[in-house]
């Protein structure tokens, strides 16, 4: 009987050696345990950043709120 091939909670994605290479010199001199941690550090913090600029934009009210905050700061 053949292996079942049930699906994986990780993908594999393809980077160009030198880069690998230069993630690997990273990794040597830091505190991560492989090229693959380092890399789902970053993307993980990328994808937090998008998820914050996704945010709705401000409302009318909060927009003058914001302008009589500064106007009283004196920056308006």
């Amino acid at each position: 009987m053949p292996p079942s091939h049930q699906p994986s909670d990780k993908v594999t994605i393809k980077i160009p050696r030198p880069l690998y290479v230069k993630l690997q010199q990273i990794v040597e001199d830091s505190g991560y345990d492989s090229v693959t941690d380092l890399i789902v550090y970053v993307l993980r913090d990328l994808a937090a950043t998008h998820d914050l600029s996704t945010t709705e934009p401000y409302t009318p009210q909060e927009l003058e709120q914001v302008k009589q905050r500064l106007r009283h700061l004196g920056y308006l």
